[in-house]
C-alpha cells in the first residue's frame, strides 16, 4: 500500500498519508498515458483555421483572353489556383480535433500519472497550504518553506479561493488547481505535485475503481400491503375485450 509523508504548517513531516493501492498503487502505462496526453493537446486546439479557396475570393469573374489565337496557355479565370491572388487549393477549413476516449480509460490514465509520481518521490502532501492573503510573497514563502522554489509545480488545493488565485497568477512556473481539474498532461509536465490532504482524499474517491466515493441511489419503496393481510394482493388481470355482436353500419345486406 502506497504511502507518503505529510508535512504540517511548519513544514515538519508527521505520519505518512496511507493510499489505496487499487488506485495510486497501478504501474504505469506508457500508450495509454499517452492517448491520454494527445486527446487533452488535441482539445486545446482552436480549430479557427480557414483559407479562402477559389470560390471565396473576390474578381475573376471573366475570362482574361480568348481561347485560342493568342499563343498563350489559356486560363478560365485570374483567381484559378495557379494564378497570384487566387484561390488555396486543399487548403485548412475550420474543424473540431477532438478525440474520442472511454471515461474508464481516461480514469486509468490519472491513477497511473499519479501513481508515477508517487513512485518517483515527485508527489508531497502538505495538511493545508494555509495562504490567506493574496500576496505572491506569502506564497512563494510558504512552498520555499515546503522544499519548492523555481521548479514547474502543480498545487491541488480543496478550494481555489480569489486570493489564492490572485497570489498565484504572477507566478509563471505554479499552476493552481483543484481536485476535479486535474489533467493527465498537468502531472507529467509538472516537476513536483503538492496535494492537500483534503484534495488528495477527494481524488482518491473520485477515481476508485469501485466507485467508493458514489453516493448509493436511494432505493424504491415498496407498495404498502392492505390493512389486516399479511401479503399484498395481486393486481386483477384485464379482461380481453369482445367482439359486438351488433352489426355495423358498413356491412353489406345479403342479395334476395
Amino acid at each position: 500500500m502506497p504511502s507518503v509523508p505529510i508535512a504540517d504548517s511548519k513544514g515538519k513531516s508527521q505520519p505518512g498519508l496511507e493510499l489505496s493501492a487499487e488506485v495510486f498503487g497501478m504501474i504505469p502505462r506508457i500508450p495509454l498515458l499517452h492517448q491520454a496526453v494527445v486527446r487533452e493537446m488535441a482539445a486545446r486546439r482552436a480549430g479557427t483555421h480557414s483559407t479562402r479557396g477559389r470560390s471565396d475570393v473576390s474578381g475573376g469573374g471573366r475570362k482574361p483572353w480568348k481561347q485560342k489565337g493568342t499563343g498563350r496557355a489559356r486560363q478560365g479565370s485570374i483567381r484559378a489556383t495557379q494564378w497570384k491572388g487566387g484561390g488555396k487549393p486543399f487548403g485548412p477549413r475550420p474543424r473540431k480535433y477532438d478525440k474520442q476516449m472511454p471515461s474508464e480509460m481516461r480514469r486509468a490514465a490519472l491513477r497511473e500519472a499519479v501513481s508515477a509520481k508517487i513512485e518517483a518521490g515527485e508527489l508531497s502532501v502538505v495538511e493545508a497550504l494555509g495562504v490567506r492573503e493574496a500576496k505572491t510573497k506569502a506564497l512563494t514563502t510558504r512552498l520555499k518553506d515546503l522544499g519548492i522554489a523555481g521548479q514547474p509545480t502543480l498545487v491541488v488545493v480543496s478550494e481555489v479561493t480569489e486570493g489564492l488565485r490572485r497570489a498565484a497568477r504572477n507566478v509563471p512556473w505554479l499552476v493552481i488547481e483543484p481536485p476535479g481539474h486535474v489533467s493527465v498532461y498537468q502531472i507529467i509536465r509538472h516537476e513536483r505535485v503538492l496535494f492537500e490532504k483534503a484534495a488528495l482524499q477527494t481524488l482518491e474517491r473520485t477515481l476508485h475503481p469501485d466507485g467508493a466515493g458514489a453516493a448509493p441511489a436511494p432505493a424504491e419503496a415498496a407498495a404498502p400491503a392492505p390493512a389486516g393481510t399479511g401479503k399484498a394482493k395481486a393486481p386483477r388481470k384485464a379482461k380481453a375485450p369482445t367482439a359486438s355482436k351488433t352489426p355495423s353500419k358498413t356491412s353489406r345486406r345479403p342479395r334476395a
